[in-house]
């Protein structure tokens, strides 16, 4: 996608956005400064032997606050990287870790390799090359850096990452909790996979409870019955999709992926569509809809919701202007520019920006964290007893039921919903819904409270810069 020659480059975008927000704020300037400027970068270049030859790498690992530690934030895997992206997406960590009070400062980390250019067996020695330069720097350790998923990475990277901790590290009782995003059998948590997803499900249902935002989108009701175009539909993306078509009403009707894109007014089968594209690799010949080769035109159809969930930048000076969606939600880090996030706020589309609405997979990253700490799973102590007593009041139900007197019967299914305790998915998702709606509320707050506040960005960056600031300042700075 060729973009307008003036656009400002993803660091830009953030910086440009920071000092928006601390220009309504009384800090002092060095306290600021502090806040802004990335506190270290690490870049790392080694080699491995593969196919008889020595190949090297290039990676980094960016440290932007610790003002609260560990410091926390993905690995990416792909040819794009580089020192101000990854420096970027460290700030923009910091500061969803506030938004969201996940207690972390903000890091993130990067190679560039192309994935889809070696086996396994390959991907295996570069992952754990890259880890064992991070691990023996202390940039990744379960008390200082934890790393987890991010794009071109999963559950398969993380688990080599903390075998090869464990590997360095034996007597560390804590080693699981060096990185998060695990599978479940090697120390991970049920829901991490479909985090990020449904934190974007649960900020759409906390926004289509705030009447006020919803007016100000131009929009009214509630979220079942909008209509969703979804750029991407990788891990996010594709969970994102699923979960509003399938629990919400919220039909999509438009999937844009880097090869193509399909559309159907009526609204799309996500679950056929990623199966057709795994099997395939490309959108084209799906029959749930109409194939359009220019996915990325997609974009500028009108739809109630835009969801781009895959790159930076992808709605700029460029096509800014076009769009019709009168609510966009970033899944994805940075996909709006700060040159475009402008024209869209002067045009009234409301942006309900990333360091919020993708806080998902952090979130229960931190829940995964915790857990690792705690060395129990979650629900494991109280859920048979909240069963117990839960059975003492069904009990009840059925003796008052049996009663001549009284008309009355029990729901059919109504013993087995009541009597089934929370199990570790069930906890995971409770505390990432109260996560989601707390975090919002404290940005509505800002947004709705102050007049040189016009949206949500802005308000997201004051909420978490202002407790930020508070930490600085509770250390003595």
């Amino acid at each position: 996608m060729t973009q307008n020659t003036n656009e400002p480059s993803f660091r830009e975008s953030v910086d440009m956005m920071f000092n928006r927000a601390v220009n309504l704020m009384d800090l002092k300037p060095g306290l600021v400064e502090k806040i802004r400027v990335c506190n270290a970068t690490y870049t790392v270049r080694f080699g491995v032997r593969l196919r008889g030859d020595i190949k090297t790498f290039t990676g980094y690992r960016s440290v932007h606050s610790e003002h609260m530690e560990p410091v926390k934030g993905g690995i990416r895997f792909s040819m794009g990287v580089n020192q101000d992206e990854v420096e970027a997406l460290a700030a923009l960590m910091t500061f969803k870790c506030a938004l969201v009070e996940a207690p972390f400062g903000g890091s993130k980390g990067g190679l560039c390799v192309d994935p889809r250019e070696y086996d396994e067996h390959e991907m295996e020695l570069i992952t754990r090359r890259f880890a064992y330069e991070l691990i023996k720097r202390d940039l990744i350790n379960p008390s200082q850096n934890v790393p987890a998923p991010d794009m071109g990475t999963g559950e398969r990277e993380m688990a080599w990452i903390a075998d090869q901790y464990k590997r360095m590290h034996t007597t560390d009782i804590n080693s699981a909790a060096c990185v998060t995003g695990k599978p479940t059998n090697a120390g991970g948590i049920q829901g991490r996979t479909e985090a990020t997803g449904r934190g974007v499900q649960y900020a759409l249902r906390a926004f289509f409870r705030d009447s006020e935002g919803v007016k100000k989108a131009g929009l009214s009701g509630k979220l079942d019955g909008k209509r969703v175009i979804v750029q991407g539909l990788g891990n996010v993306g594709y969970h994102a999709a699923k979960f509003l078509s399938e629990e919400d009403g919220a039909p999509v009707i438009g999937v844009i992926e880097y090869n193509g894109a399909i559309f159907n007014k009526d609204g799309i089968d996500i679950e056929a569509l990623k199966a057709h594209i795994t099997a395939e690799g490309s959108p084209k010949g799906f029959a749930g809809g109409e194939f359009i080769e220019d996915g990325a035109s997609l974009l500028e159809t009108d739809c109630d919701i835009l969801i781009p969930a895959a790159l930076e930048g992808v709605i700029n000076l460029r096509n800014a202007r076009n769009i019709q969606a009168n609510l966009i939600i970033e899944a994805a880090n940075g996909p709006v520019t700060a040159g475009a996030d402008e024209i869209l706020r002067d045009k009234g589309t409301v942006i309900i920006p990333d360091m919020y609405a993708n806080a998902g997979g952090v979130t229960v990253s931190y829940f995964e964290w915790v857990k690792n700490l705690s060395h129990i799973r979650f629900g494991r102590m109280g859920r048979r007893q909240e069963e117990s007593r839960h059975q003492l009041i069904v009990d009840e139900l059925d003796r008052i039921s049996q009663d001549a007197s009284i008309n009355w019967t029990l729901s059919p299914d109504f013993k087995d919903k009541y009597l089934r305790g929370a199990g570790e998915l069930e906890l995971v998702r409770s505390g990432l819904d109260d996560t989601m709606r707390i975090a919002y509320e404290s940005m509505a707050n800002v947004w709705h409270g102050r007049d040189d506040v016009t949206d949500l960005r802005t308000a997201a960056y004051l909420v978490s810069i202002g407790k930020v600031a508070a930490s600085y300042q509770a250390k003595g700075l």
